[in-house]
């Protein structure tokens, strides 16, 4: 990205906090593209349009994108190859 108009994935823990139901925020990822692994709040997170695009901050690649329903909040996995809850 040339823009660096983001924030981290700290700004997401209330809402991932709905779907899973426990603290994500020290949850480990790993990015399908590089193959890095991450703690969600490290990722970034660019706020705009009708949700929220998280990237990896390895290699800029869109992981996730969380989009607010009026039924709840709607968490797509793009190209996060896996999600584990820390130890």
């Amino acid at each position: 990205m040339t823009n660096d108009n983001h924030v981290d994935g700290n700004a997401l823990g209330g809402l991932l906090m709905d779907v899973f139901g426990r603290e994500m925020t020290d949850a480990n990822g790993l990015c399908g593209s590089c193959g890095t692994e991450h703690v969600m709040a490290e990722l970034m997170v660019y706020r705009s349009g009708p949700g929220d695009v998280v990237r990896c901050p390895s290699c800029t690649t869109v992981l996730l994108v969380v989009t607010p329903l009026p039924s709840g909040p709607r968490v797509y996995f793009s190209s996060l190859q896996w999600l584990a809850p820390s130890s």
